[in-house]
């Protein structure tokens, strides 16, 4: 079982892998403006924080997104929830996957033969796998080793680096042509991909000791943390590289300790600290890649193969994620910068759509127990998770429409699945269901309700 720090380490390890290296490129085409859409995603992601640290006080077990749909909305929900995190997921290790192969490549395959980064990449999607596959232990040790390794490293980066801020590095404050709000609203959706983690313990909650009080701490310390290291670290990277440099840079942060140190010794021992964070970060979205299919199999709402267990590691939600994953991957190197955001934006649609009903689902169970609060609290929960509703809308809808209508295409793709689980109901089906799970409000005494 996960203690505090572990799930701490759980939050951290799958927020920072390579986008927060990876990242100020993306977002250079916009300018400084998008450290702005960085404030925005950061108040979000911290409404976020809070609205899963109560959901896991409100509804007890592994799945997090997944449950909180199926409680409050229905099986329907719960599963068209569980499918879109689960694209999230492996698509975001592919995109993880890609930004890494950038850092390793300081040290080897410097030409960039297009081959040889693919075969990298392969190695950093299994690698994490079978550390995955060794057992919960290995995975615990693992996390909390690369999450200090990488997290040190980033802090000085983020600090130090403030120091060596040049005005004229930062080009045009927007870059990108189009509109403030415009380019806030498309900077923004990138940015939110580097976000994508924070619910990470409430999806493994069942895995957590004491989760009613860990889990939410986790959530939110894990976030804040997180947030301080981006916003200073990217702001760092602006000042500190040329714009039109950033623009086709494949290792922005080691360019900026090159340009703030001298020389390559600095941009060496980031690039180590970026390659240490994506496999401490591959290595917790594969345990979550599985966790969530898991969770939703054993109540009959996904391929029971997803629920058998092997020295209660479940193999299979391992092994197809990693073999989607690396189907992906392979797919990116025809074109890095244009598949790599393309990736990104999917996978923050198909997680902005379980954030939405997250915070959906605790809006209606606030409503629903609103005679059980204080009247302070329940005021302060509403307006949190008002906002991170509004926040989810807001992420969706500055994916874009190309974004948006191939996420839903992919989204819909469940729906067959779906319908192949209810023609099997004996198998799968009400006799395989669980009694509900017990709800109730976050912080009361009262005696726990059903749920509506």
């Amino acid at each position: 079982m996960f203690g505090l720090p572990t799930a701490t380490a759980l939050i951290v390890g799958s927020i920072i892998g390579t986008g927060v290296f990876a990242l100020p490129s993306v977002l250079a085409p916009y300018g400084p403006i998008s450290l702005v859409a960085f404030v925005a995603v950061t108040v979000g992601a911290l409404a976020l924080a809070l609205t899963f640290g109560r959901l896991s006080q409100r509804v007890r077990g592994s799945g997090g997104p997944y449950v909180y749909a199926r409680e409050a909305f229905g099986e329907f929900a719960g599963f068209l929830n569980a499918w879109s995190y689960w694209i999230t997921a492996w698509a975001g290790n592919a995109a993880i996957a890609v930004a890494w192969v950038g850092y390793v490549e300081v040290f080897v395959n410097t030409g960039h033969h297009k081959w040889i980064s693919a075969a990298i990449a392969l190695a950093g999607l299994w690698i994490p796998a079978v550390v995955n596959l060794a057992g919960l232990k290995s995975m615990g040790a693992f996390q909390i080793a690369t999450t200090v390794l990488k997290f040190v490293p980033l802090i000085l980066m983020a600090t130090l680096g403030l120091l060596f801020l040049h005005p004229h590095n930062f080009g045009p404050f927007n870059a990108s042509g189009t509109s403030p709000l415009g380019a806030v609203s498309a900077a923004a959706a990138i940015a939110l991909f580097s976000y994508i983690g924070l619910e990470t313990a409430s999806v493994a909650a069942g895995r957590v000791r004491n989760p009613e009080r860990n889990v939410p701490r986790a959530t939110v310390y894990g976030t804040l943390a997180c947030a301080a290291v981006y916003l200073l670290g990217t702001l760092a990277v602006f000042g500190a590289v040329p714009h039109a440099q950033l623009l086709t840079s494949t290792a922005p942060f080691t360019d900026a300790a090159n340009a703030m140190a001298g020389g390559t010794w600095a941009g060496n021992l980031v690039a180590v600290a970026a390659i240490v964070s994506g496999i401490g970060a591959l290595g917790g979205w594969t345990m979550i890649c599985a966790e969530m299919p898991d969770a939703a199999a054993r109540d009959g709402l996904f391929p029971q193969a997803f629920a058998r267990r092997h020295r209660d590691v479940p193999v299979f939600g391992i092994l197809s994620s990693t073999v989607l994953a690396s189907a992906i991957t392979i797919a990116a190197y025809s074109n890095f910068t244009h598949v790599f955001t393309a990736i990104v934006l999917l996978s923050v649609l198909t997680a902005a759509i379980p954030y939405l009903f997250s915070a959906a689902a605790q809006l209606y169970w606030l409503l629903t127990h609103r005679r059980e609060l204080a009247p302070g609290r329940l005021a302060r929960d509403l307006v949190v998770a008002g906002l991170a509703l509004a926040f989810s809308y807001w992420s969706i809808q500055g994916s874009g429409y190309q974004t948006v209508y191939y996420g839903l295409f992919a989204v819909l793709l469940g729906v067959p699945v779906y319908i192949w689980l209810k023609q099997h109901r004996g198998e799968y089906g009400e006799n395989a269901l669980p009694g509900p799970v017990p709800l109730r409000p976050a912080g009361s005494d009262l005696p726990e309700q059903p749920a509506a």
